[in-house]
Formats: C-alpha cells, sequence, structure tokens
C-alpha cells in the first residue's frame, strides 16, 4: 500500500502545475489563449499604425487556432470560449486595420 505524499519542491514554481486534493500533480490550461485575446486587443488598439495591428491580428488568430487545437483547451470550455474570443478580436482588427488602410492608399 503506497499513501500519496504531495509534492513539497519549491524550485518548481514557474511550471503550469497545481496539486489536487489527493497530491497528485496536475496540469493547468495552456496560456495561448490568453495570449490570443492579448494580441487581438492590442491588434485593435492599434489599427492606425499601418502595419501593426494587421500583423497583430494575424499572430492572435493564429494564436487562438492553436489553442482551440489543443486537447487540453478543447476539453476545458472556458479556455476554449477564450481562444475564440481572442480568434474574434483578432479577425477585427485585421478588419479594421484594413478599413483604416484604404484611405491610407488612397493618398499615394
Amino acid at each position: 500500500m503506497t499513501a500519496a505524499v504531495p509534492d513539497s519542491s519549491g524550485g518548481d514554481d514557474h511550471m503550469c502545475s497545481s496539486l489536487d486534493d489527493t497530491g497528485i500533480r496536475k496540469q493547468r490550461g495552456s496560456r495561448l489563449p490568453a495570449v490570443s485575446i492579448a494580441l487581438g486587443a492590442l491588434s485593435v488598439a492599434s489599427f492606425w499604425v499601418v502595419g501593426l495591428g494587421f500583423a497583430l491580428g494575424v499572430a492572435a488568430v493564429v494564436c487562438g487556432a492553436v489553442a482551440t487545437s489543443r486537447s487540453a483547451v478543447a476539453d476545458d470550455e472556458a479556455a476554449s470560449l477564450r481562444a475564440l474570443l481572442g480568434v474574434v478580436a483578432g479577425a477585427a482588427g485585421i478588419t479594421v486595420s484594413a478599413i483604416a488602410l484604404f484611405p491610407m492608399l488612397a493618398q499615394l
């Protein structure tokens, strides 16, 4: 008979894991959904900088799509919704950047 002993190593605080009720280490979700939301918000906020809003929007869509395809995110409904929000915010940033780019191109 083996007893579960909690892991008390203090040096692994940078890992994305925690102990559950039985003392066994379990993994938390990915950070990609949060990164996708942040990139999408930055892309919408920086639409007026030529190319930056578009590039950040594409990065947000890619991060959200990769996060959605991961099994850890697909199993967690909240993380899946965050990844979807990042994709939507990235698409909005791409759209707003493209709309802002057309008048600038007309001046050239």
